[in-house]
Order: C-alpha cells, then structure tokens, then sequence
C-alpha cells in the first residue's frame, strides 16, 4: 500500500484535473480510476479538486473508482468512512477543511463530507494482476507507485492502463516516470517534461 497524504503534488494534480474537465464536459457520467489509493487521501483529494471546478449536476455524475491492493482493516475503515485525524489534514490550503470537511464526533478527528464521498468507490485490486477493473475511464491516476514494479511489471500495468481508457483518455504518473519506448505507439506525453500521457488509437498503436 503505497503512502499518501492530501493534497501531495497539488499542483500536478490540479494541471491533470484541469487538462481533463474540456474533454469530460457533457459526457453522460465520466469516471476517473486511482490506482494505489493508500488510505483514500489522493482521491478524495480528486474528488475535491473536481468540485472545486466542476457545476454541481455534472459534478453528481463523476465517479471515481479508487483501488489498492489493501481491502481490509485500516484501508477499508478509514477510506472509506473518510475519517482523517486533524494531523493528517495539515496540509490542506486555505479554506478546504472547512468546505469539504465535518466533526465525526471523535475528538481530534473530521470526516469527508457525504458529497464528496459519494463520488469515490473504494475496491480491492491488485495491478500485478494485469487485468483492467474496467473501459472507458476518461482519467487513470498512478503516481508513486510503478516505480515500486520491476521494468517489464510497469510495462505490463501501462498496457493495462492503455485498455482501460477510452478514445482520448489521459494518464497521469509520478514526475519521474519516463514511458518505456516499447509503449511509445501507445501514448502522447500531452506536456513536455509533464507526467500527463494521452491514449493513441488507431494504426499508430497497433503492437
């Protein structure tokens, strides 16, 4: 299970966010896959930006499908009640906690409010297992995570990645990964030095 926090690389999660919302305005109910969720900081951290950007209707009909290869005791407990001690909310900027944020009643600790945890579905999913958990997606996040995999692992999961997306669907991972040339046919790094690839389709890809 791969550490996280809220909030972390904020600004190349909103550049993502931001890049995607033209191409998922008017679709009928977009989803977003976050591949090595942890504890659930990082989509709901999603699930936030999207609000923040996004009209309430088309905002109802986002989901965010968030997976870990963790699904019981704390990752299932706290992902998915949203739960967070105070400490772990320091991060936040300014304004969020009191947005997006509740009481739970436990001292010291505050929830991620209903509208927001409505948006992110918490599933058990292994990406050694190199089986997509769906099609479609109009954004895959895995950012610190590949590295953790072997050469040929991280090139098997890519290829996985590559099925789950749609026709124009974005990639994002941790700064420092480079896109193995054997996938080059497969993706478009959309921004140069900028850890955000798009889906090639047609003739190009064809291995």
């Amino acid at each position: 299970m791969a550490f996280s926090f809220f909030f972390r690389d904020q600004q190349v999660l909103e550049r993502v966010v931001d890049h995607i919302l033209p191409a998922i305005a008017g679709r009928n109910r977009p989803r977003v896959w976050d591949a090595g969720a942890a504890m659930g900081q990082e989509p709901y951290t999603l699930a936030v930006l999207f609000a923040e950007r996004m009209g309430h209707f088309a905002y109802d009909n986002l989901r965010i499908d968030a997976t870990d290869v963790e699904s019981t005791g704390s990752f299932a407990r706290i992902a998915e009640n949203g739960a967070y001690p105070r400490e772990e909310l320091a991060r936040l900027p300014e304004g969020i906690l009191e947005k997006y944020f509740e009481s739970n009643g436990k001292p010291g600790y505050f929830r991620v409010i209903e509208r927001i945890r409505r948006r992110v579905v918490f599933q058990r999913h292994d990406l050694l297992s190199f089986q997509e958990i769906g099609q479609g997606y109009a954004l895959v996040v895995c950012k610190n995570v590949l590295l953790h995999f072997q050469p040929q692992e991280r090139v098997q999961v890519l290829r996985m990645f590559h099925r789950a997306l749609g026709r124009g669907g974005l990639l994002a991972t941790e700064q420092t990964q480079e896109m193995p040339p054997e996938l080059d046919p497969l993706f478009r790094r959309v921004a140069r030095g900028g850890p955000l690839f798009e889906k090639v389709e047609g003739p190009r890809c064809a291995l």
